[in-house]
């Protein structure tokens, strides 16, 4: 996989030089979205050729009431041609009304199924991809940036080929009614189709700039908040304000460029419009003089010149918007194409015979998360059914690595993990984890009642099983089960939320229980309740428990020492203090020097 996320990267660098360079590619798998709702896109678009041509109809209503009733005086034929105008207002309005109404509905409809495929992705991605990616980015990517896209909806891609039908309906009106006029209107061209391509160019690298000042601000304001309470405990906040100061700073500049270019643009625009109706008024107001052409045309030459200008006028918020979609695309199929799934190899499972019977065995494991920096070097170790074990080691031995392992919230990099006899690689995904179910000290609880937090959502966890699993952990002696729970638990205590873990993990009848620092976060008082609890997990289970805390396993029926990725020690707590190794020298820096 490191291979793909090196052709990611070189792929996401070509795009940041190149800007459109899978433009094409891009639209083609934004098609897939909104094809099921293209009925919506198809009356939409059916309504720009019918608005522009209305469009078109009121400067000649113009001309002909100036020609044939104003300049001969004949009131009496002005009020059909106003009528008509007017009618041709409210009808183009019904038009544009449908238009965006279809439009928006269709966007809105295709970007909730990217958004749904996006947080679906993000929930089947390997462990590795979110060590190493921001949260404030991947909220970017389902939040902000697919909310571009759904902008570019309203006044990207579609507006500007209702802007092309546009200009090209004008253009050929106009050389229908005079060449000579029309080729005079059209002068400006050249230099008008510069001034869109130079700014064209300059907005796209802008826009880029900008996306990513976004993410920026998004991941400091996310890390921050996160981390709250360690910001105002340590005093961190002038640091904190200060890093999102220069991150504000930075968006702040890069979108004050994108406003500086849009701006001259505009004025440009707007200079070249001026420029073209004042040699329009000079040469077309000759010509009614000399009754080459009448008055009423030479308005309605003016009327569609500015009208020709007003599209590309606003051509650069457009621009911007179609910029933004194809940079937020880029992000948002990016993560799409991440392959790092969690649960590849989920194919039936194949027994393998164990020396160690049927619990679990590592053989050989080696894993390192950074290359050539190993965690775990040969580790083998048993765990026999039933059986209890506890690991234990300084920090950074590789104690929770064994549980990430074993859990396949990573895969060794050599060496075989056997569940039951069973190759854990060659097992569904989703059945290992029914079968082995970890309880960290880091509980996760979401907002809800304590209820809802032991059964997760799961159907087949009924009422009547989640109460029996909270009153064997003693949870029910400290809490009601249909209390309400905030975010990440924070009106329960430490111990509270921890009980809570056990009831969830018990609720499941797990074939292995890991228990990784289960009661190294609780006081005294809290921990005599949990160490009942746990007591109650563990009865007649194989379990695995990862402890700095020495006292929570010394009834274990077996202790594994881990220094430096490597199994130095094994046996029980008193082999292992008369041994007088590492596990003695731990012992005593916890119990004899009073370090705990």
């Amino acid at each position: 996989m490191r291979g793909g996320h090196a052709h990611l990267r070189v792929s996401h660098d070509l795009l940041d030089q190149h800007g459109r360079l899978y433009d094409a590619r891009i639209l083609r798998r934004l098609w897939r979205y909104v094809r099921p709702h293209r009925f919506l896109l198809g009356v939409s678009l059916l309504m720009l050729p019918l608005a522009a041509g209305i469009n078109l109809l009121q400067p000649l209503l113009v001309k002909l009431a100036i020609d044939r009733a104003i300049v001969p005086g004949d009131l009496a034929r002005l009020a059909p041609y106003a009528t008509a105008l007017v009618g041709t207002l409210l009808l183009e309005r019904v038009a544009r009304y449908f238009e965006a109404l279809l439009l928006q509905l269709c966007g809105q409809r295709a970007m909730h199924d990217l958004r749904v495929e996006a947080h679906r992705h993000m929930l089947s991605l390997h462990s590795r991809f979110f060590d190493r990616t921001p949260v404030g980015k991947l909220m970017t990517r389902v939040t902000n940036d697919i909310e571009s896209i759904t902008e570019a909806f309203a006044m990207g891609l579609v507006s500007i080929v209702g802007d092309l039908i546009m200009l090209a309906g004008i253009v050929a009106v106009m050389l229908w009614l005079d060449v000579r006029l029309a080729l005079l209107a059209l002068a400006t061209m050249p230099l008008l189709l510069l001034v869109v391509t130079v700014f064209r160019r300059l907005m796209r690298k802008v826009q880029r700039r900008i996306r990513r000042r976004v993410a920026q601000i998004n991941a400091t304001a996310q890390e921050q908040i996160s981390g709250m309470s360690v910001v105002q405990i340590f005093g961190r906040q002038k640091q904190a304000i200060e890093q999102f100061e220069r991150a504000n700073r930075a968006h702040r500049d890069a979108y004050l460029s994108a406003i500086r270019y849009d701006a001259t643009l505009f004025a440009l625009v707007e200079l070249l419009s001026s420029v073209t109706v004042a040699t329009l008024l000079w040469y077309g107001g000759a010509r009614v003089v000399h009754h080459a052409v009448t008055f009423g045309l030479l308005v309605a030459f003016i009327e569609y010149v500015q009208r020709f200008f007003v599209p590309i006028r606003d051509m650069s918020v457009k621009y911007m918007a179609m910029q933004q979609a194809m940079a937020a695309s880029e992000r948002v199929f990016d993560l799409l194409d991440n392959e790092e799934v969690d649960g590849h190899g989920t194919h039936a499972a194949r027994a393998h015979p164990t020396a160690q019977g049927d619990g679990v065995r590592f053989d050989s494991v080696c894993f390192a998360y950074v290359e050539k920096q190993p965690v775990l070097d040969r580790v083998s170790l048993s765990v026999n059914p039933g059986e209890s074990i506890a690991v234990v080691g300084a920090t950074g031995s590789g104690k929770s690595t064994v549980v990430r392992l074993l859990s396949r919230l990573y895969d060794p990099d050599a060496g075989q993990i056997y569940l039951a006899g069973a190759e854990i690689g060659r097992l569904p995904l989703a059945d290992l984890r029914r079968r082995v179910v970890v309880v960290s000290q880091d509980v996760i609880l979401f907002a809800g009642t304590v209820s809802d937090n032991i059964s997760l959502g799961d159907p087949a966890i009924t009422r009547d099983r989640v109460e029996a699993a909270a009153d064997r952990v003693g949870l029910t002696r400290l809490l009601q089960l249909d209390r309400e729970v905030v975010e990440r638990g924070a009106n329960l205590s430490a111990g509270e939320q921890q009980l809570v873990a056990f009831a969830r993990a018990l609720v499941r009848e797990p074939e292995v229980l890991v228990l990784d620092e289960a009661t190294s976060s609780v006081d005294p008082e809290a921990e005599k309740v949990i160490q009942e609890g746990t007591a109650e997990l563990m009865r007649e289970r194989t379990s695995i428990v990862i402890a700095h805390r020495l006292s929570t396993i010394e009834r274990v029926s077996r202790i594994l020492v881990l220094h430096h990725g490597k199994v130095v020690e094994q046996g029980t707590h008193a082999e292992l203090l008369v041994a007088g190794g590492i596990y003695d020298h731990l012992y005593q820096l916890q119990y004899v020097d009073g370090s705990v």
